[in-house]
Order: structure tokens, then sequence, then C-alpha cells
């Protein structure tokens, strides 16, 4: 493309710093430059390894990033804009010749030193080349679809997806970008072959377990049928951080609204883009990124706050997941219609225990089916206002349990028809099981509101 661009979005950095007297840049070769950009970017630099390899290995091996003073934690880079020593440099900063690879920066809209670091740890978690932190989890998402397809364009999505995703490809994209939408059974394979058309799709979405039914998606016949028609795979793992690992299985790109169980203090609002560093790219071009021209820019000290907690999260994921399993498997015990992809008779069980990362479980989330909209909230009531098993409340990754009813909150935006087509009934109860308390008390704590209400689980 003619015209200036952004610097490249290349890591790790190297562990330089530029001298108070000059800019330290090497005006030499182009093309040593060029070389040396191209080796930072390669998996092997960056700590990654097989489709089987534990994503907390991939975050232990991740640069360490300290203060500006020696701290064991980063220092915060709170400054908008950045100055050069020459004013020269800043001219080649714009010509892309220099940049965050090399300790250049310009202006925190397009990259800033602490979202860089928390970027390099969610491309070490993901397994991916690149990444990029966002404002939010639907500005990951919108950014993404935005950059992949032009006006005309054509998505293929599951059925099944957060109401706020299905909104944006159902009614805004259609309308203000003129790109639609054709929603599918992903579990239909041949259903989702037969969607997409070569040379019109550009993107296959869909969730890695999805809001709120916890149907698995098989990633890697996905990405196998989306890679034949020339068409990007793109994965939105909130649900599944650590559990899955969508790009080691085939997926082109991976989002996250990083503040569900990535955060886990539901105190922060944020997304991240995973990938190939050329779409990073691509996003931040000067002239045509979504992700430069839109600005869904991260604070820094949200950034800071992130990178923090994400040593912790693979932790945290296991004691989601491990309480999710128990109560899960002691509540179809107790006759209850329990959704969860860890019970060896959920449809897709199999599935995930074929493509989950060792020893992470099936997930932190579970489902009980109460049929109606008034028995799911009476279950709730009880839960909340009796037995103080959790809270009712939106999102998910906390580390209190979290409920609502899917089909009156989150997947609200979906009519009738389209909350049928994905399989959402009116009773469903959705749960983020927390880990507070022991497990045997949170046990107690929901023994006692279903025996206070002996009635809802007489089907």
């Amino acid at each position: 493309m003619a015209g200036t661009r952004a610097p490249g979005f290349v890591f790790p950095k190297p562990n330089k710093k530029r001298t108070s007297g000059a800019d330290d840049v090497d005006c030499g070769d182009a093309r040593a430059h060029n070389a040396s950009k191209k080796s930072m970017l390669s998996p092997p630099a960056l700590g990654l390894g097989t489709c089987c390899m534990d994503p907390a290995a991939a975050l232990a091996n991740a640069r360490h990033e300290f203060g500006e003073h020696g701290g064991v934690n980063m220092s915060i880079e709170a400054s908008a804009t950045f100055t050069v020593m020459e004013p020269e440099t800043m001219r080649r900063m714009f010509a892309g010749e220099l940049g965050p690879d090399r300790d250049f920066f310009i202006y925190s809209r397009h990259f800033n030193p602490t979202v860089l670091n928390l970027s390099r740890r969610m491309a070490a978690l993901e397994g991916t080349e690149a990444a990029y932190c966002t404002a939010s989890g639907m500005s990951a998402i919108s950014s993404v679809l935005l950059q992949l397809c032009s006006s005309g364009g054509h998505v293929v999505a599951s059925r099944s997806l957060y109401g706020g995703t299905h909104a944006l490809l159902t009614h805004f994209l259609p309308r203000a970008c003129n790109i639609t939408t054709t929603f599918v059974d992903i579990k239909d394979l041949d259903t989702v072959k037969n969607a997409m058309v070569q040379g019109k799709t550009k993107v296959l979405f869909t969730e890695s377990i999805s809001n709120p039914t916890l149907t698995v998606a098989n990633i890697p016949e996905l990405s196998r049928l989306a890679h034949d028609k020339g068409v990007t795979l793109v994965v939105d793992n909130t649900f599944a951080p650590m559990v899955l690992s969508p790009a080691r299985l085939g997926a082109d790109v991976v989002v996250h609204s990083i503040s569900k169980f990535i955060s886990g203090g539901a105190d922060i609002i944020a997304g991240a883009v995973c990938g190939p560093a050329k779409l990073v790219n691509s996003m931040m071009d000067l002239h045509q990124g979504s992700l430069m021209l839109l600005g869904p820019t991260m604070n820094p000290k949200v950034a800071f706050e992130l990178s923090e907690r994400i040593p912790h999260l693979g932790l945290r994921m296991k004691e989601h997941c491990k309480r999710a399993l128990v109560f899960a498997t002691r509540l179809k015990k107790a006759g209850m219609k329990v959704v969860y992809p860890g019970l060896e008779d959920h449809p897709d069980h199999e599935l995930l225990k074929s493509m989950a990362n060792e020893d992470y479980g099936y997930g932190g989330l579970m489902c009980i089916d109460m049929e109606t909209e008034e028995r799911a909230n009476k279950l709730m009531h009880q839960l909340q206002n009796y037995a103080q098993f959790g809270f009712v409340a939106v999102s998910l990754g906390y580390y209190e349990t979290l409920m609502s009813c899917s089909g009156s909150s989150t997947s609200s935006e979906l009519n009738a028809e389209e909350k049928a087509f994905a399989g959402i009934s009116p009773g469903l109860v959705r749960m983020s099981i927390g880990y507070v308390g022991t497990l045997d008390q949170k046990w107690a704590q929901l023994e006692k509101a279903l025996n206070c209400q002996t009635q809802l689980i007489q089907y």
C-alpha cells in the first residue's frame, strides 16, 4: 500500500534501551533489519511448541518485563505520547522504519509499552505470533471482523453466540457495512461447509465453548473446512482459556473478552486479538487498520493490572473447572437437568476431551435447565438470597459464583425464533462456578436451596 504505514508489530522486544544522548538507530542495511524482525516473529522465539503444550509453560517462557528501576514488576508507561531525540527519527517512525520492536513508540493509541507486554503474554497464552489488547471483548471481535471483511463480504457463524456478538452480526454489520452472516449449527459440518461460498465468505466465526449452551466446536475440522475454501477461522475462546488452545488446533485468530476468567475480578473491561503478526500489523495500518482508526485503546494501567493476574490464571482455571465438574455431577444425580461438557453423557464430551489441554478440566461454566423462566428465577432467588451460594449477575470468571437466566439477559438480543434455533431454553440458568470457600461448604449451600424448593426439581 502506498503512503505511510504503522511500524510493524514485532516481539519479543530486544533487551536494550535507547541512550539519553541520541536515538539508537541503525541506519545500515535494511535487509539485515528485516531479517532480524523475521527471526523475532518465529514461534521458537516466543517459546511456543506443539498443540499439546501446556499454556502455563508457554507463559512461563514469555519475556518477563522488569520495572524501570529493577522492580520485579514492570513499570506502568502512562504517557499518551513519546519523545525522540532527533526530529529525523520521528519521520522514520511514521514511515514504518522504526517501531516498538526497537523500543520506539509514537502514541499510545498505536502502541504502548505496558499494553505491548500484556499483548506478549496473551500471544504466549494462545500460542500465536502476535496479539493486541483492546478496551473490550466486543471491540476485539468487531475490529477483527471489520479488518477481514469489506463491504459485500460474508460471514458464516455459529447459531449459538453471545448476544452482543449475535447482534453485531445480525443488525449492525449489515446496516453499517453491508456485511452479511449466515448462522449455522456449528456441529453440522456439512452445513458449515455448504454455507461457506468460496471467494465471498471471509470468516468462519465460532466460540470454542458456546455461550450459553456449552456446545463445543470441533476446531480441527472447522479449520480444515475453512482453509479448503480460503476462509479465516476466528474462535472466541472467552469460555475456555487454558482449557483449549484454538490456535494450536488450527484456528487462525483467537479473540477474548479478558474481562472474564483472565481478569478474574469482575472489575475490568478488556479484550484481545491473538493471531498472525501479519494480521495485527494490518489492523494497525495508518490508512486501513481497524484498530488504529477505530481506536479501541487499552489503558496502560489496566494492562498492568491484567499482567499481574495472568501468572495465576492456570491455578484459578483448574479450581473453577474442578468445582464445576463436582457440582454438575452431584446435581445430575439429584435429578436436575444439567448441561456440562465434563459429564460423560454430554454430546460433546469426547470431542472436548480430545482437544483439551491436560489437567485443566472441562470449563468453569455449567447450566441448569429449569425449562421456564419462572422456575429459573425462583431457583436463582433461593441460591442467592436464602443459601448465599452465589450472585444473580451477568458475566463470568469471577471468584464468586455468578448466575443468570440467559434467555432474558445475555442472550436477550435474540428474538424467540433465534433463541429456539440456538437451543436456548427459556429456563436455562447459566452458572459461572466460583472458587471461594471450601467445596463442601458451597455444596451445602447449594443443597440447602434445593431442599427448600423441592418443587423446582419435580418435572
